[in-house]
């Protein structure tokens, strides 16, 4: 009796195998996973590539995954400007081996961006010194006022770039997949 119910067990996990290993991936499924290298929009080049290491789906039916992709866009921050930088994903090869063509958007992208707390400190007082110098040349007292509020001002709308660090969680929504022939 106890055999033949170790027999059976074995049976059972055996028939569940080829589910997982021929799991689908379909338009909707979200995929999570820790990029391999830090990405940032000052130095990335559209067309740079990444990988995507231990992706896995929400329900477990992908474990182990690797998405390959490139940066898409980028934007340096600059004056008035906000650094961006986006990413396409072009392939998943699952743990069983399977092969997809990917194409999915970014939902959760874990990105750091630097304050700009000290950069507008900064400003209020150069605006202010600059402002006090030309203040007392043209006779007036206000300079310092109005120079620290310019230079405020003025770093203000001095944005920062934006840095996805190396082993951050990113998560996919596949918008499609289509499945490769394997070699």
């Amino acid at each position: 009796m106890i055999r033949r119910l170790s027999t059976l067990a074995a049976v059972a996990a055996l028939a569940l195998v080829p589910l997982v290993a021929s799991a689908q991936v379909t338009a909707g499924t979200e995929l999570s996973g820790t990029i391999d290298q830090q990405l940032d929009s000052k130095s990335a080049v559209v067309g740079q590539r990444f990988t995507m290491s231990n992706v896995h789906s929400q329900d477990n039916n992908i474990n182990g995954a690797t998405i390959y992709g490139h940066v898409d866009s980028v934007q340096p921050a600059g004056q008035g400007r906000a650094g961006k930088i986006s990413l396409a994903f072009d392939k998943l090869h699952t743990r069983s081996g399977a092969s997809y063509a990917l194409d999915g958007r970014a939902t959760g992208v874990q990105v750091n961006t630097k304050s700009n707390v000290v950069n507008e400190a900064g400003g209020a007082v150069a605006g202010m010194i600059v402002g006090n110098i030309i203040g007392k040349k043209v006779g007036t007292n206000m300079g310092g006022l109005l120079g620290a509020a310019g230079g405020y001002i003025y770093a203000k709308n001095a944005k920062q770039n934006v840095t996805v660090p190396a082993n951050s969680v990113v998560t996919v929504q596949v918008i499609r997949a289509r499945r490769q022939a394997t070699h």
